[in-house]
């Protein structure tokens, strides 16, 4: 690069005279290949610290959706970005973005999914010009991971989604839908030499305070308040690069407590432990390695660790991760053929090792081995092989071998209610009382992916007495054969639609001694129209042995819409209705359900979003339409961005089922995605009777928490 760039949205800078230009764009959606409907130009240039990005993007400014937010909030915008594969075997992508204003959202794209909690520390601005909007971006090679080199050779492509009738997509490398492996399809960077990744220092303190209160008696409002004392613990994040290939991180004493709480799930219905994602960014990192078929890795079994540390490397075609931590207060995953059950196991030591090989088809083979040891005697480890491998370009196969060994604790007080529930035929109480056993698990999946149709079979089966204490797997002693054919039609001759995609869905289920325990036959049909505006349609039948009770006729029909038909306002919907199975109850049967669901994002301006939502969900007796149950849960998110560093959140959500009322406020002010400064608070109502007869119920508020957490990222 011959001059300096300074990233201001301005691209007069001399840097920018050298740098290579990328043109004649293709649109991937709603038409393959076709010409974009708006002039687009990138530019890509580079220093010894950074790689930079430009776009240049000529369109009706009056329409252009921008709004200023935080950090990955950008995906209903217009926006720009630059996909980039530093290894060029497609097992890793960064999607690095931005909207016409500067606001950043970054991504990480593996085989198997897309992880939008990733974060990446890269500077970016835009503006929007009479012409349209431009965007530059900094990438620091210290926050990309690559192979040391004189020269780089990497895998790349530009890409704009530009919302408007349709959601168009346009893309520098043309993409050819027929073939389902899109990395094997970007384009080249060649000729950047003298850059490297990793070797550097990245320390981390924290400053993490709070004061918790609540009723002095629980579940008596005239008890009055307790306040306890302020606490403040300092932490210390530490990360070093050895080389370009080998990283460590360790994080002692961390505050791994989430800044958001998890959205609230009706499981009023449900016997099953439910799954929450993972938030926390030092396992999100690399967490692209441990997800496997069968989920033996599931961090936030991690629940309150005193330490944690991480290890990740690449050498030529074969990654290594190790996680380990010393956890406070680990919870403990019990599955069984019809339910599970959480219990807390205590203070335990953790340890989980990978290891994967990827081939140049987008292909790998792996092992995966786990551990956990309790301070009370418990102890659970899995060991596991794995492979994806893609063939006769529209096919793969993935599979997964695990056996596990599982010692539990002896401590039949923590298993209160469990301790004579038998399972594996017998063999086997549910409850902590020191026994010993093995299990093992299988997942096998064939797929086959063009441009118009998708086939997918999959078979699991888990033993009774397979058990994955670091992962999430809340049922076992089952055997099931899933298929799904689907198809993709993209009609040019129907103004209103850009895809219709209809498929059928089948599933049959045993437990392990063979007896048939679930079946459904699913038909479906989702259609992409015009003002990105989506519609599913889909109507199930199925039947089910539940408690010894073979229950048939259930059915449920399902619709959902969803349209983001203008800037300001978008909308979705949903209803369930039919027939289920009363599970809570001492006597299961059939009753008749109806859930509800709608939702909303409202910007009144471009710095205030309001994110209502509600969730409603019935079960009534066949015959004499009593309830099982009847409520909802409704939330409300408020966020005002004053500045692209400085925000404004309030959660406000009640639970009708729990008669619960919580209000979470959080300022937070954030200079990138690691440094920055929070201080809000929780607040827990719970409602009470009257106190004479007739009297209104009133709410008292139960529990509450202030806190402030600073971290600040040093990087060296």
């Amino acid at each position: 690069m011959q001059g300096d760039i300074a990233v201001d949205g301005e691209l007069n800078d001399t840097g920018w005279r050298s740098a290579a230009i990328a043109q004649n764009f293709s649109e991937f959606f709603p038409v393959e290949k076709g010409r974009p409907s708006i002039a687009v130009r990138s530019y890509l240039t580079y220093d010894e610290q950074h790689l930079y990005v430009a776009f240049v993007i000529e369109d009706d400014p009056t329409q252009i959706r921008a709004n200023l937010s935080d950090r990955d909030n950008i995906w209903q915008d217009d926006y720009v970005g630059f996909l980039l594969d530093t290894r060029g075997d497609g097992r890793e992508v960064y999607f690095i973005a931005s909207n016409p204003l500067g606001i950043q959202g970054d991504t990480r794209i593996t085989t198997n999914n897309e992880d939008l909690g990733f974060d990446l520390i890269y500077k970016s601005e835009g503006r929007i010009t009479d012409e349209g909007y431009q965007v530059e971006m900094a990438i620091p090679f210290r926050s990309l991971r690559f192979q040391a080199g004189e020269e780089q050779a990497w895998r790349a492509t530009f890409w704009i989604t530009h919302p408007r009738s349709s959601r168009s997509q346009y893309t520098w490398a043309a993409v050819d839908r027929d073939d389902p492996c899109w990395t094997c399809q970007y384009g080249y960077i060649e000729g950047i030499q003298g850059v490297k990744s990793g070797g550097n220092l990245e320390i981390m303190p924290g400053l993490t305070g709070s004061q918790a209160g609540a009723l002095a008696v629980p579940g008596d409002p005239d008890a009055g308040f307790n306040n306890d004392k302020v606490t403040a613990e300092p932490s210390l994040d530490l990360k070093y690069g050895f080389t370009s290939a080998l990283t460590a991180d360790l994080s002692v004493n961390p505050d791994f407590s989430q800044i958001e709480a998890d959205v609230a799930q009706i499981d009023v219905n449900s016997t099953f432990a439910l799954f929450f994602p993972e938030r926390r960014p030092f396992f999100q990192e690399g967490s692209d390695l441990f997800d496997t078929p069968i989920q033996t890795v599931y961090t936030r079994s991690i629940n309150d660790p005193i330490v944690a540390s991480k290890l990740t490397g690449q050498f030529g075609s074969t990654n290594v991760a190790y996680i380990g931590a010393r956890d406070n207060t680990s919870p403990l995953l019990l599955p069984s053929e019809e339910s599970s059950e959480l219990l807390q196991g205590g203070k335990s030591w953790s340890n989980i090792v990978r290891a994967m090989r990827t081939f140049p088809n987008n292909s790998n083979v792996g092992a995966l081995v786990t551990d956990r040891r309790l301070d009370n005697g418990g102890a659970g480890s899995t060991v596991a092989l794995d492979a994806s491998l893609r063939f006769l370009k529209y096919y793969r196969v993935q599979s997964q071998f695990v056996v596990s060994q599982t010692v539990e604790a002896n401590a039949p007080e923590v298993s209160e209610g469990l301790n004579d529930v038998l399972f594996a035929g017998g063999r086997h109480t549910l409850g902590l009382d020191g026994e010993s056993y093995g299990g093992s698990a299988v997942s096998t999946t064939l797929s086959r992916e063009s441009r118009n149709a998708f086939t997918y079979v999959e078979y699991e089966q888990f033993s009774p007495t397979f058990r994955a204490d670091n992962g999430f797997v809340n049922q076992n002693d089952a055997r099931g054969l899933f298929l799904m054919q689907g198809f993709n039609f993209f009609p040019k001759k129907i103004a209103l639609i850009d895809r219709i995609g209809p498929r059928v869905q089948a599933m049959r289920q045993w437990n392990y001694g063979g007896l048939q325990k679930e079946e459904f036959v699913r038909a479906s049909v989702f259609t992409q129209m015009k003002r990105q505006t989506f519609l599913f349609a889909g109507y199930t039948h199925s039947w089910e042995r539940f408690r010894g009770v073979a229950f048939d006729g259930l059915r449920s029909l399902n619709l959902e819409l969803e349209s983001n038909f203008s800037e300001p306002v978008s909308l979705g919907v949903n209803y369930e209705g039919g027939r289920d199975i009363a599970r809570n109850v001492a006597s299961p049967e059939i009753g008749k359900s109806l859930n509800l669901g709608a939702y909303a994002t409202i910007r009144p301006t471009a710095r205030l979003r309001l994110s209502p939502q509600i969730s409603y969900s019935r079960l009534t007796d066949l015959d004499s339409g009593e309830a099982f149950f009847d409520g909802y849960i409704a939330r409300l998110l408020t966020t005002y961005q004053f500045t692209r560093q400085l925000s404004l959140r309030a959660v406000a959500q009640y639970n009708d089922f729990s008669n619960r009322l919580d209000i979470d406020p959080l300022l937070t002010f954030r200079i990138n995605p690691f440094s920055a400064f929070y201080i809000g608070s929780t607040h827990g109502l719970d409602s009470f009777n009257g106190r004479n007869p007739g009297d209104a119920r009133y709410y008292v508020q139960t529990e509450r928490q202030i806190f402030f957490k600073f971290q600040y990222l040093f990087r060296s």
